[in-house]
């Protein structure tokens, strides 16, 4: 779940109240809760203790908002449980005994990863499997987030929930353990694998190119990876949607359409109205990044539009809503 490309020195290469005050002052709260309220059963009146791990994280963040309503929502960071360590984790999830537990943490370094393939298995993998235990020991729903990363790239068309995934890197192969970690442990779970993460409340390629598009004439941007930009706002809106609906599997889950990096970054440099500044595309052998990324990874999220009726707007205007409310 990569929020994007790193900067180099010489070159471009990208980085990462009350629910009533959300709905009055936030384009958050409004949007995610038209998904939540057209999702959820109105005859559901108990709320729902929900946990949410990597609280916060860019994600986490706008998952605490999403599932504010109607249900009692406690984040917790690795300041309050380190999920590395199984009896920690399960003693704390039992003594919580939250009926569902959406699982955002993760170490997301990917280039990091290929150094420290250590913390990356113990954190991506055998993390997760010591929160799939937690939820197995008091029956909590496990929504897990994954990632593009676990496959290869190599395909030409749009990747489905059931395509056979081969890992190019290590930040894949740890979260590709955690997926099947929590397959063989639990029944009653949910994969969201997603990619090219943004949002307000974190480091992202957005605002790298914003930054930069302030700061120099030009930025090198490889076009040689295809995928598509995901607005954390719209992820959290459809994760709290799949959990009201109380469905189960795997989903892929990003905004609709696809781009290169080179052409997200163009996009960004236009919606902020910058000036002067010129994008220049280059492969990404030129970046000799630790980490190989896939070539292709764009997502077919069909099953999501067939089983929740959710329909993922373009990545284009997501990023506009992006521009607009991203001071507020």
């Amino acid at each position: 779940m990569e929020a994007g490309p790193r900067v180099h020195a010489s070159l471009y290469s990208p980085t990462g109240e009350t629910i009533e005050h959300c709905v009055k002052h936030c384009f958050l709260g409004r949007f995610c809760l038209s998904f939540f309220y057209f999702f959820r059963d109105p005859d559901e009146e108990a709320m729902k203790k929900v946990l949410i791990l990597g609280a916060q994280g860019m994600l986490g963040h706008d998952l605490l908002t999403v599932f504010a309503d109607g249900n009692d929502v406690v984040g917790w960071d690795v300041g309050n449980v380190d999920i590395t360590r199984q009896g920690v984790t399960r003693k704390a999830i039992k003594e919580l005994s939250p009926a569902v537990v959406v699982n955002a943490a993760g170490y997301t370094d990917v280039d990091g990863c290929e150094k420290k393939i250590h913390k990356a298995l113990a954190v991506n993998g055998e993390g997760s499997k010591n929160v799939a235990k937690g939820c197995r020991d008091v029956g909590a729903k496990l929504v897990y987030v994954s990632t593009d990363y676990i496959f290869d790239g190599d395909r030409k068309r749009p990747y489905r929930e059931d395509d056979s995934p081969n890992p190019l890197n290590i930040y894949g192969e740890s979260k590709l353990m955690g997926e099947r970690y929590i397959e063989e442990l639990l029944d009653d779970y949910l994969i969201v694998r997603t990619q090219w993460l943004y949002g307000k409340h974190g480091r992202n390629f957005v605002e790298t190119i914003f930054t930069l598009a302030h700061e120099r004439d030009c930025i090198e941007v490889v076009h040689d990876q295809v995928g598509c930009p995901t607005y954390t706002v719209d992820l959290s809106g459809a994760i709290a949607a799949l959990v009201a609906k109380d469905l189960r599997g795997v989903f892929n889950v990003s905004n609709s359409g696809s781009c290169s990096w080179y052409d997200f970054a163009e996009e960004i440099v236009r919606v902020a109205g910058a000036t002067g500044v010129n994008i220049i595309p280059v492969s990404s052998k030129d970046l000799s990044r630790p980490a190989r990324r896939p070539h292709y990874s764009v997502f077919n999220c069909q099953r999501l539009r067939r089983e929740a009726g959710i329909e993922m707007r373009p990545w284009q205007g997501a990023l506009h809503d992006y521009f607009v409310h991203r001071k507020g």
